[in-house]
């Protein structure tokens, strides 16, 4: 059977349909167009999905959409969306409702590590956290090639975990979370607090790698954190590989410097579980939402 899968985001919507063997018969994108609102992404989501249909001429197919955000299953309603015209609305619903089926939907960073388990750094193990560190924090959990959501569908939403209860307010109402550390905007946000200058986190690791003695502190207190934080995963969930993704996962001192910190954190006396860049990158969304398809 095909296997259509449609990653939503904030500017793009991408769509790819698989064959049994999962090789690619068609990828396509839409622009989002978020001003246009609620509706008019609705409708974008049923173009992007008859043109799908149309290339397989209506042959039986399940279907996957990757959202920012997620359902609750208490009201149905979308919550968490930087698409924030999403929020509080019956997305999976009113999908169903407008393509005449039933739909699988989960959050960008579930359908991240789905495809890194299935396909990428995660594959041939069995339990697999992926993280997606890039303007924000996210996180999923995927064991024996199933999403691990969760009664309140937020099992591995490692960024809105909290490290320092006296830290910077979060978007989410709280204070101190991992997000607001080790993520590309709250790298920014914490450079901008101690040093009143705007820089990205590409110009922060070079000022770093060029020996900048701020630089160098304040990336060691990003190593400190990470190691933290994902020591503080390793103890809960004990999992067997963490890929790691989006934009900070390419910062290749990550996986020596970050990994030392980890490991003087972890609640045993030794350290043997596989910290690794993802293989997938930018196609890992698309690709885990046509995996999760029902």
């Amino acid at each position: 059977m095909f296997k259509l899968g449609i990653d939503l985001g904030g500017t793009k919507i991408e769509g790819v349909v698989l064959d049994d063997n999962n090789r690619q018969l068609l990828r396509e994108r839409l622009a989002t167009e978020q001003e246009g609102g609620y509706r008019h992404i609705l409708a974008n989501l049923q173009t992007l999905y008859d043109l799908m249909v149309s290339e397989i001429a209506g042959r039986p197919h399940t279907l996957g959409i990757g959202t920012p955000g997620a359902i609750s299953p208490r009201s149905g309603l979308l919550r968490n969306s930087n698409t924030l015209c999403l929020n509080d609305q019956p997305l999976k619903n009113d999908l169903e409702t407008l393509l005449g089926r039933k739909i699988a939907m989960e959050n960008d960073a579930n359908c991240f590590a789905m495809a890194e388990a299935k396909g990428g750094a995660g594959i041939d193990h069995d339990l697999v956290f992926g993280v997606i560190m890039g303007t924000g924090c996210g996180g999923g959990i995927i064991y024996r090639g199933n999403v691990l959501a969760g009664p309140h569908a937020i099992a591995g939403e490692w960024g809105h975990t909290s490290i320092d209860p006296n830290g910077p307010a979060c978007w989410c109402g709280r204070r101190g979370c991992i997000e607001r550390f080790i993520s590309g905007g709250g790298l920014q946000e914490r450079y901008f607090e101690q040093f009143a200058e705007h820089k990205s986190a590409e110009a922060i690791l070079a000022d770093f790698r060029s020996g900048q003695e701020r630089a160098v502190a304040f990336v060691q207190a990003f190593w400190m954190n990470f190691g933290r934080a994902m020591a503080n995963l390793i103890n809960v969930l004990d999992p067997d590989v963490v890929v790691l993704g989006g934009g900070l996962s390419n910062i290749v001192e990550l996986y020596k410097a970050g990994v030392a910190e980890v490991e003087k954190r972890i609640f045993c006396d030794y350290f043997a579980t596989p910290i690794v860049k993802n293989q997938l990158g930018d196609s890992a969304g698309v690709l885990g939402a046509a995996f999760i398809g029902c």
